[in-house]
């Protein structure tokens, strides 16, 4: 915040602060209001915040690892979820993976596409189905950038479960050029929202 020579808030910097608090309420508000589109009943469960409690990471070329992982689902009142997941080293708190995407449902169905973008440079296409409190997915296709670290990636399978103590629970497995289809990743959540 600038001030003048006389010592009043430069009227242009109330502005742009005013501008940019209206804009973040706004936003929240409008993300809390957000009908929840009734083609989403079958994957409504997966809608909010959740912390991971467990995370642990395994592969027969690499050493195992674990990590911290926060996942978001977010309605905007259309036919698909907004999808963002951050992970981050358990010890250093250093972020580790980033990923988002969109989890579409095809109305009047339970059959979905889950297209997500990886900050390594993957792009996964995912389809399955939804079924009660699951949600069961396969890769139909996935492209990588042309720098991208050997070896590809050429398959993902992932299976998310709603547990009845509340938790989500998710497992990846993954094919990739030197290794069948493997379990990768299993990590349980808790929601925080």
């Amino acid at each position: 915040v600038r001030l003048s020579v006389d010592g009043n808030v430069n009227k242009q910097s109330n502005r742009l602060r005013n501008y940019f608090v209206a804009k973040f309420v706004c936003e929240k508000y409008y993300k809390k209001m957000a009908k929840i589109h009734d083609a989403l009943k079958p994957i409504q469960w997966l809608i909010g915040t959740w912390k991971s409690v467990s995370a642990k990471g395994s592969y027969p070329t690499i050493k195992d690892f674990s990590y911290n992982e926060v996942l978001t689902f977010e309605s905007l009142g259309q036919p698909l979820l907004n999808y963002e997941a951050r992970s981050q080293h358990p010890v250093s708190g250093a972020p580790m993976h980033l990923e988002r995407g969109f989890l579409r449902i095809k109305p009047g169905t339970s059959q979905v596409a889950f297209m997500v973008a990886h900050n390594f440079g993957l792009a996964v296409l995912e389809e399955g189905e939804a079924t009660e409190n699951r949600l069961m997915l396969a890769s139909k296709s996935i492209d990588r950038m042309s720098f991208g670290k050997d070896p590809a990636v050429k398959a993902i399978e992932k299976r998310y479960r709603l547990n009845a103590d509340g938790t989500l629970e998710i497992q990846t497995d993954m094919q990739t050029d030197n290794t069948p289809m493997t379990n990768h990743l299993i990590v349980v959540y808790e929601k925080s929202d």
